[in-house]
């Protein structure tokens, strides 16, 4: 069984629904915290959806506020900031928790902060917010791989009543948290997760049938920004394996980064040298990825950068060599793939796939997040 990413059609002119009885309105106050890529594409999304949202589903999104790196703006100083985003009146310096404090108000709202910083100083603060009834919402991967004692903090403080959804934190705006989530919400036992979770790593993989050396597919994926600035940090396979450790927690086990069997691409000579020098010296991984490539094609098999979590809760990230028959091996270039064995799914897995980078699909998972929880707000005079 697969999901896939759906390809949204335009509706002709014409095509036209039955209008809903109106709902009670619903107001959500929402503070943003970061507006780089994702937040500002995030942002634009919620701006365009706001009279849809009103309109069809009684719910008003109220913006109030926008925090950056050192300042922030809030809608007490710019009536506009609806509207605006990006160019405030008046900025203030940079003070989360005073920030947090200005969207809850004093008056009861329902209030919710969208964390797209990727930064751990915000994910620390999480408990303290879910524990004051804000809830969180995020793609920052630092706060579910992090510290487990902060993540068990931060389950903790949802008994408030707060909610706190990390959907975007694994393969974007891809179902792959939620789908977890069902499966076991509806008593399935999980036997196994085996997941393709970096587009660029998938990138390479695909790429490499030794026609050219791996570090020529390197610098290409490197200049068309498939990469990270630094792309040790892709090819290291640790963002791969926090992605891993949060569908772990989900899935109960209390894994921590350190838990997980890593073996990275990248060899301990270009580990730490400054980026300039290990540009340069990248022809270093050529001779043992045309071994690995050699092993592949001698098994009749492909390549794959494969993160796995079997049902005792070990978990691995590593290269291997696959079937040509395995579903990994027909992905698109930069497509993420996750499979679920479960005792219902255990014969054909069921598979989620599709874009898992890009910050408007991002900023669509983190969106999805929003809604799901401002379904289950009820109406406040």
């Amino acid at each position: 069984m697969n999901i896939c990413a759906p390809q949204l059609a335009e509706l002709p002119p014409s095509c036209s629904f039955a209008v809903p009885t109106p709902r009670r309105q619903r107001v959500l106050a929402v503070g943003v915290i970061g507006p780089g890529r994702v937040g500002s594409a995030l942002l634009e999304q919620l701006r365009a959806a706001q009279p849809r949202l009103a309109r069809d589903s009684g719910l008003e999104l109220r913006l109030c506020g926008v925090v950056a790196s050192r300042r922030m703006w809030l809608d007490c100083d710019d009536a506009e900031l609806n509207g605006r985003h990006g160019g405030a009146q008046i900025w203030r310096p940079n003070d989360l928790d005073a920030f947090a404090e200005h969207v809850r108000g004093n008056d009861g709202r329902h209030a919710l902060l969208i964390d797209c910083s990727a930064n751990d100083e915000v994910a620390a603060h999480y408990p303290r917010w879910l524990a004051a009834g804000l809830h969180v919402v995020t793609p920052n991967k630092l706060a579910g791989s992090g510290p487990l004692p902060r993540w068990q903090a931060i389950r903790a403080a949802c008994a408030s009543g707060a909610r706190f959804r990390y959907e975007a934190t694994v393969c974007a705006g891809l179902p792959v948290v939620q789908t977890l989530r069902d499966l076991l919400d509806t008593g399935d036992e999980l036997l196994a997760v085996d997941g393709m979770f970096s587009g660029t790593l998938a990138w390479l993989c695909n790429r490499h049938d030794g026609r050219q050396p791996f570090s020529t597919l390197v610098r290409e994926a490197h200049a068309l920004g498939y990469t990270e600035p630094d792309p040790r940090d892709d090819l290291s396979g640790l963002d791969v394996a926090r992605k891993l450790v949060i569908l772990a927690r989900e899935a109960g086990w209390p894994l921590s980064l350190e838990d997980v069997d890593l073996e990275g691409l990248v060899p301990p000579a270009l580990a730490a040298l400054p980026l300039d020098e290990c540009m340069q010296r990248l022809d270093e991984l050529d001779a043992p990825m045309a071994a690995k490539l050699a092993e592949a094609h001698a098994a009749g098999g492909v390549l794959r950068h494969v993160a796995r979590l079997d049902r005792h809760g070990r978990a691995s990230v590593r290269l291997l060599v696959l079937p040509a028959t395995h579903a990994f091996a027909h992905t698109r270039l930069t497509d993420n793939i996750v499979q679920f064995t479960t005792r219902r799914y255990c014969d054909n897995p069921l598979s989620v796939q599709g874009p898992g980078a890009g910050p408007e699909v991002t900023a669509a998972g983190v969106f999805t997040d929003l809604l799901r929880i401002a379904e289950s707000l009820e109406a406040r005079a």
